[in-house]
């Protein structure tokens, strides 16, 4: 996923849309990914923060919608042991079934905090 602006970044640990853990810890990181036009034929979306270490991810089943949605939220929110300059990113998966389509808006967001 590709952000568009940063409300502030302190050490300059994000850039090209991956933050970079500056020291060795526990990081709070959460992302929400406003997604628009979502094709209830798809067979899931996975948003996922993958970070050097693991790969975590949320799903969910358009299929389940009795129309394709205009507007949907998906959200993330995990806490990954990083060590200094390991790396995480924001991915959203689509399997695609037939004619897929998806905008993910620029009201997305990504944070990563330094908790312990």
């Amino acid at each position: 996923v590709v952000f568009g602006t940063e409300r502030f970044d302190q050490n300059a640990d994000f850039a090209s849309n991956t933050f970079t853990a500056p020291v060795v810890g526990k990081y709070l990181l959460t992302t929400t990914l406003r997604v628009e036009n979502v094709d209830k034929a798809y067979g899931n979306i996975q948003v996922k923060i993958l970070t050097s270490n693991k790969a975590y991810y949320s799903i969910i089943n358009p299929a389940i919608y009795a129309q394709d949605a205009a507007l949907e939220s998906l959200s993330l929110t995990i806490l990954a042991d990083m060590d200094a300059s390991d790396t995480a990113l924001v991915a959203l998966y689509i399997s695609n079934n037939g004619t897929a389509q998806a905008d993910v808006h620029t009201d997305s967001y990504f944070s990563g905090y330094l908790v312990a």
